[in-house]
């Protein structure tokens, strides 16, 4: 089966001549090149040739002549990693400041002992946070690859547990369930046995051909590809099928920090190892179909494994749902530069950062909205974070209905304590509760919730 890009619409960018030839053509402007003092960035940006040929270059040099000054200050920077493309030639990254910046910023807020908001600390408020993010990567990661419910459709069934209509809303749902089961797997090894198991779940129910589902593509069978929806043009044809096990094995060796870079043991930053798993498993293609999820999955058994457990909290796809084609865009500049894969690396810490952002502007306006309905409650210690979260929604939200399920999952605790909750909010007539059939009761935020708030005793 052939799959098109999971990106949308975007144009490959201009490959730049090899250096092997700008060297032949260019070698007698050696000494200007280093005289002006070119480096491997143009003010702080680590820039590639489809978009540096629109800069201005510096005093007597053209255009090539600059590319290859940065090409050959990059060479000095440039570490291999045990990734190779179908040929046999590895990729490649630097460490440039601006990466050096971005890997200390997210080493300061995502890892250690760093100061967090008391309902983030707190056990009780602590697991509703963990709960709205796997549902948030749940669905957006979905939704990079196609699936088209809404987010607060999807949200509602993965709360009340509603089984799936469609094939968009089950991978949400397999989404959602493999993401709880990378934190179960944090800390172990990474195996190809568990690699497949992980995908499997991924794809359970919404592939044309059930028997792909946990299984790589095989010799023989019609290799996927990525292309652009609207042109057809291939834009990545992944390694033959024959390569993937020997590929997946040594995908692990990496993973787990056996191998590092052409064999060797030396030092890879946590972070960076993070996301060149994640670029590995979607540069392979190894599957018929859930690629990206299974690849971004990784990225977080990764960050969760080694420690940076603020991940647990944060949705990358999220941001990369804003702008699929830059996320796109980000392998190909890799490809297309003699897999230079720091260009990925760039844009995927840009990415890490704008969620952890994300993320502290949410909690920022939950405890606002939490301390708000505590100054109303003139009795605010009878209630239990859970209670004041729901009315907090239910304030602003009034006519919303809850089920004992949705608490419960929302809050990830037992369904006695959710019952607890509920019929405690309705003993304090802040809930009215309607029972559907011998079982069911659904509870109803009333619409003058705000008034029954401000009377109660």
């Amino acid at each position: 089966m052939d799959v098109q890009s999971e990106e949308g619409c975007m144009k490959a960018p201009l490959k730049p001549k090899p250096l092997s030839k700008l060297m032949g053509e260019h070698s007698k402007k050696l000494p200007e090149i280093f005289g002006v003092g070119v480096s491997a960035t143009v003010k702080g940006k680590y820039v590639h040739w489809d978009k540096l040929r629109h800069l201005v270059p510096p005093p007597n040099l053209d255009y090539e002549e600059w590319w290859l000054g940065i090409k050959l200050a990059r060479s000095q920077l440039l570490r291999a990693t045990p990734l190779t493309d179908a040929s046999g030639t590895p990729f490649r990254y630097a460490m440039p400041d601006c990466v050096l910046e971005m890997l200390h910023q997210i080493d300061s807020k995502a890892r250690g002992n760093i100061e967090l908001p008391e309902q983030v600390t707190n056990r009780e408020s602590r697991d509703r946070y963990i709960v709205r993010s796997l549902m948030e990567e749940a669905i957006t990661s979905s939704q990079l690859e196609g699936a088209s419910t809404t987010r607060q459709v999807a949200a509602d069934m993965i709360r009340t547990g509603r089984k799936p209509k469609d094939n968009s809303e089950q991978m949400i749902v397999n989404n959602y369930k493999a993401i709880q089961s990378i934190r179960d797997l944090r800390g172990e090894a990474l195996t190809p046995k568990k690699v497949l198991e992980l995908h499997k779940i991924l794809t359970m129910k919404t592939l044309e051909d059930p028997t792909a589902a946990g299984r790589l593509q095989q010799a023989g069978e019609k290799r996927v590809y990525v292309a652009d929806n609207a042109t057809q043009a291939i834009l990545h044809s992944p390694p033959p099928a024959e390569q993937l096990p020997e590929r997946l094995e040594k995908m692990c060796l990496f993973a787990n920090g056996t191998i590092n870079g052409e064999g060797e043991q030396g030092f890879i930053h946590p972070i960076i190892r993070a996301i060149v798993l994640h670029f590995w498993l979607a540069y392979d293609h190894p599957f018929l179909d859930g690629n990206g999820r299974t690849a971004r999955a990784l990225f977080y058994w990764s960050m969760l494994s080694q420690g940076y457990w603020l991940f647990e909290y944060v949705s990358i796809s999220r941001i990369l749902k804003n702008a699929p084609a830059k996320y796109g865009k980000s392998y190909l500049l890799t490809e297309t530069d003699d897999n230079d894969m720091t260009y990925f690396i760039i844009y995927q810490l840009e990415v890490m950062l704008r969620a952890i952002a994300d993320l502290d502007t949410y909690l920022q306006r939950k405890i606002q909205q939490v301390q708000a309905i505590e100054t109303q409650l003139k009795h605010a210690s009878r209630f239990n974070p859970r209670q004041l979260a729901l009315l907090s929604h239910a304030t602003r939200h009034p006519g919303a209905e809850y089920t004992i399920a949705s608490h419960q999952t929302s809050h990830d605790v037992a369904y006695a304590t959710a019952r607890s909750d509920l019929l405690g909010l309705v003993d304090n007539k802040l809930l009215q509760v309607h029972r559907i059939g011998k079982k069911k009761q659904i509870f109803v935020a009333p619409e003058n919730i705000q008034e029954k708030l401000r009377l109660l005793d």
